[in-house]
């Protein structure tokens, strides 16, 4: 008998639906005809074992326990899914081959192995284990993935990268809350101090913007605008460039602070004779916008419709598991396997039969056309979010749903078409000796941003701003016919007052834009060059959980859509030493983690220094008091301790 063991029951009824019928339901399982069965986890079904499960005397918490460093680890199963447990167990001894079904990403390779050793699987059976890879839950889609089995083996970095992650933040989690917790009753402060290695570097990026804006102290500054005149008498505007003779009198960014200066070239320029020293035109190309991956699509999301993160992964989850339309939606990847390539006429078709108004005054998507979002080597346990086959019904799906599917749709649509092309005109002008510069822009070809342009007018959402291009193109001006020597006309000199700006606070989409690329807030440099702009803080899988739990647990609150910190958030931030409040640790953490994955780094590598960094952090805690927290009251709801360090490293539906 072979064994399915998926993630989750959605997954284990998908994979039954395509084995041979009659199908036999039992209690937590599927047989099929041929006597194979399909079983499942529900989410994880085992967890990292309490402090006291190694010791009774760490029920209480004391300072001289810590840091506590389990030898040997332990798992325990879930109370309240320890009947499934019961279930997988009498199913694997009977089984004469076992498949991993669980979700394709790391967390979900460990979910399932975890599950395959502490019942205890070994010898033959488990060198003999096969991967199912399933990220589009239609039977045809399953079938695909049945025909293409790999061995469990080559899954192992991927299974131990999330096991290094999860000891990881046990340790470093249970111990620096305890710590941190223990002190803080020393000052008074009586609730629970939740310490984690990426949600306190998340709310200490809040804490650091909130601070930028509450010292933040305006000042003015001075542009220049020529307005010109060709013999025709055509208008276009031209903005002055400050000469290195000018830097006395302008800020670290450029801008001039000295008001006489910029009065002194409007008067200089008023009238005068204007030269065309430099006329640079040509045409570019612009691909198109890579498909989703969940961050991408929850920052667009957020930005277009004010979906929180989370809003935006649980209906991702239901188009996933229940409607079936789009494919696995927790991928970090915005890339797609060749093969795939193959799939493009029926999902286009599915996809233009079900959501036609996408491509409505536009032309024909091409399925023959290949963008460079199909690339193998780009893409691991799993690849892009797209459409799938199945044809939506975008009445029977709720607001956010339809929304979210065709942003999922016409992000897959623009694969289909050219390039955008147009031409760019980059002018200079010399006015009394002074610079002045403009730009224009003027499509040729729209080719895949039609679709965009429709969606705008629309207002169903522009997904390009995921893709690099410039939100301000629209406002580029055109520009008359110039040649290169050409003289025109300097009708007046217009200064422009404008205030320096404060930091915006963070919204969803930005937090979450912080959390994808984390080594912009990396402070230590020598960190900065080690990153990658690809280095995350959290995983695709966990990002819209961590920022739900900090507003749970009373260190961030929403206005409007702007994300602050409460006043227990910053005395948690202020009474933790630096390393613990900024990404540099965390991020080089997800470095490691990610090197364990692709087989560059070794487990024992990334936990030997973790380790001796704990013992440096608890000595530090032990020495000082959270001062900052005097005086500050809980505004966290009453949890056990337990509930409040242990972390949930994958929401589950």
């Amino acid at each position: 008998m072979i064994l399915y063991i998926a993630e989750k029951p959605s997954l284990g009824r998908a994979i039954a639906d395509v084995l041979p019928k009659p199908h036999k339901k039992g209690d937590g399982f599927i047989t099929a005809a041929n006597g194979d069965c399909v079983s499942w986890c529900i989410g994880h079904l085992l967890e990292q074992a309490e402090p006291d499960a190694y010791d009774d005397a760490f029920k209480s918490w004391k300072l001289e326990h810590l840091p506590i460093v389990p030898q040997t680890w332990k798992l325990q199963p879930k109370p309240k899914t320890r009947s499934q447990l019961t279930v997988l167990r009498k199913l694997v001894k009977q089984a004469s081959s076992i498949i991993n079904a669980g979700d394709p990403d790391r967390e979900g390779q460990l979910l399932v192995d975890e599950v395959i050793s502490y019942l205890g699987v070994k010898g033959d059976k488990l060198n003999q284990v096969q991967r199912l890879l399933i990220s589009d839950l239609n039977p045809q889609a399953v079938k695909r993935a049945l025909g293409q089995l790999r061995s469990n083996r080559e899954f192992i970095p991927l299974s131990t990268s999330a096991l290094a992650r999860s000891r990881a933040d046990w340790l470093y989690g249970m111990n620096m809350t305890r710590a941190y917790t223990i002190q803080g009753r020393k000052v008074g402060y009586q609730g629970v101090l939740s310490v984690g290695r990426v949600q306190t570097p998340l709310l200490g990026l809040v804490v650091r913007r909130d601070d930028e804006i509450a010292d933040f102290k305006p000042k003015a500054f001075y542009e220049v605008l020529a307005h010109l005149l060709t013999d025709q008498q055509q208008a276009f505007t031209a903005k002055w460039q400050p000469s290195e003779a000018c830097q006395p009198y302008m800020d670290e960014d450029g801008r001039v602070l000295a008001k006489g200066l910029a009065e002194n070239v409007v008067a200089r320029i008023n009238g005068k004779p204007a030269e065309v020293t430099k006329l640079d035109a040509k045409d570019k190309r612009q691909n198109p916008p890579l498909p989703y991956s969940l961050s991408a699509l929850q920052i667009d999301a957020a930005k277009r419709f004010g979906l929180s993160a989370k809003e935006v992964l649980d209906t991702c989850q239901s188009l996933y598991e229940r409607h079936k339309l789009i494919t696995y939606p927790r991928s970090d990847s915005r890339y797609l396997p060749k093969d795939q390539h193959s799939l493009a006429p029926k999902v286009l078709d599915a996809v233009l039969k079900g959501a036609a108004g996408l491509v409505e005054a536009c032309d024909a998507p091409n399925a023959k056309l290949k963008s460079k979002a199909w690339d193998d080597t780009k893409v691991d346990a799993h690849h892009a979010i797209v459409p799938t086959e199945k044809v939506a019904n975008l009445s029977s799906l709720s607001s956010n749903e339809a929304k979210l599917y065709q942003h999922v749709a016409r992000q897959y649509l623009a694969q289909f078409y050219p390039a955008y092309i147009y031409a760019e005109t980059s002018v200079e002008v010399t006015i009394a000796g002074g610079l002045f510069t403009t730009k224009a822009r003027q499509d040729k070809t729209l080719g895949w941003k039609q679709l965009f342009k429709r969606a705008a007018t629309t207002n169903q959402g522009n997904s390009h701003s995921s893709s690099g291009e410039d939100d301000n193109d629209e406002a580029v001006q055109s520009l008359p016919p110039l040649v290169k020597g050409q003289i025109l006309q300097c009708e007046r000199g217009e200064l422009l007052e404008k205030m320096t700006q404060a930091p915006k606070h963070f919204t969803d989409a930005t937090l979450l834009g912080a959390m994808t690329g984390i080594s912009r807030y990396v402070t230590d440099s020598d960190i900065k060059k080690i990153l990658k702009e690809t280095d995350g803080l959290g995983t695709e899988a966990t990002r819209a959980g961590i920022i739900e739990l900090l507003f749970k647990r009373g260190y961030l609150i929403r206005q409007g859509k702007s994300i602050l910190a409460t006043p227990v958030g910053v005395g948690l931030i202020r009474s933790l030493p630096e390393s613990a409040t900024t990404p540099d640790m965390t991020a080089l953490w997800e470095n490691s983690l990610d090197a364990i994955s692709q087989k560059r780094l070794k487990y024992d590598a990334f936990m030997q220094p973790l380790l001796s960094q704990l013992d440096g952090l608890i000595i530090q805690a032990s020495s000082q008091l959270p001062s900052a927290l005097q005086g500050v009251a809980n505004s966290a709801p009453k949890r056990s301790f337990k509930k409040s360090y242990k972390k949930k490293t994958k929401a589950k539906s």
